[in-house]
């Protein structure tokens, strides 16, 4: 299982290198990670729900790893209804095909 693990890492650096990596640091990167984990269970996660993530980073810093994932087309954000005060984060079709190369790469390393 170790090996299988490792072979998983190694691809995913080859993935990353001309992906994700280069545009969004690692706390970005898990940022986006629990935005699409709540998005899977059909939970709205809003801008001040990821504000509260203080596990991941600070609030500032969610603060700019969210910009940060909006300028580069990972995320965005919408609002419900006429409630123009409540942003929700949604991810993008980009964040999808992330996600569909890395579920590659894992069934790759399992083979």
């Amino acid at each position: 299982m170790k090996s299988t693990f490792i072979r998983f890492l190694h691809l995913k650096e080859v993935l990353a290198g001309h992906q994700v990596e280069a545009e969004i640091d690692l706390t970005a990167q898990k940022l986006l990670e629990v935005v699409c984990l709540c998005h899977a269970e059909h939970k709205a996660m809003t801008v001040t729900d990821a504000m509260q993530l203080q596990g991941i980073a600070s609030p500032a810093t969610l603060h700019r790893k969210l910009s940060d994932l909006l300028k580069h087309g990972y995320v965005q954000f919408a609002y419900e209804g006429d409630n123009r005060r409540t942003k929700y984060i949604h991810p993008t079709a980009k964040t999808d095909q992330y996600f569909a190369d890395l579920g590659a790469v894992l069934q790759q390393s399992m083979a």
